[in-house]
């Protein structure tokens, strides 16, 4: 498995993919606050019970460092000519079922919803992630996030994946059990959306 440090991925003159640190610390809290609670099951390592600051602030501490090692990517979605901050993408090696190695997550700010921001990130980290070699990565879905579940079914047609039954899990949100549907996608140099 080859490694990389996490790098900006232009997407187009709408969206940027910056790699996610602590210069972030303030626009991510305030946009997680915008969207609180739907934000939660996009991060279920979000205790509501704390503060937000510092839970940001470690998150994002822990995502620089292991950034730069090729252990985890994240990315904060930005708007380029106001370097306003619309949502989040990562992938991390928590993942459910024995084929992938990568789980893919992301989130999108409540203000820039339903304009295709999710669907555009997520293919470009993709491409990026499967730039060097093949890889399964898993996506997982709360099947009553309907949004959600459309973002994800479209993302593995394209790519064509597979509904992965062994993956299924329940994620503990905001201290609530929630069953998660996964799917699962080979991406590698030689792959693409179709």
């Amino acid at each position: 498995m080859q490694r990389r440090a996490t790098a900006t991925i232009m997407v187009d003159d709408d969206l940027i993919l910056r790699p996610a640190n602590m210069t972030h610390s303030d626009s991510l809290l305030e946009a997680f606050e915008e969207t609180w609670p739907e934000v939660s099951r996009a991060m279920p390592w979000i205790l509501p019970e704390h503060e937000f600051g510092p839970q940001i602030t470690d998150f994002l501490d822990e995502t620089e460092r292991t950034g730069r090692v090729g252990r985890m990517h994240h990315w904060v979605l930005v708007r380029p000519w106001d370097e306003a901050v619309l949502g989040l993408l990562g992938f991390d090696r928590v993942t459910r079922s024995a084929e992938a190695e990568w789980n893919l997550g992301y989130w999108v700010r409540s203000s820039a919803q339903r304009k295709g921001l999710a669907g555009k990130a997520i293919q470009a980290a993709l491409r990026w992630l499967g730039d060097l070699e093949q890889v399964d990565v898993e996506l997982k879905v709360d099947p009553n996030n309907a949004a959600g579940k459309r973002t994800v079914e479209r993302t593995v047609r394209q790519w064509g994946g597979s509904r992965c039954l062994s993956g299924d899990s329940a994620i503990t949100v905001a201290g609530v059990r929630t069953p998660h549907e996964c799917h699962l996608i080979s991406i590698g140099p030689d792959t693409g959306p179709r």
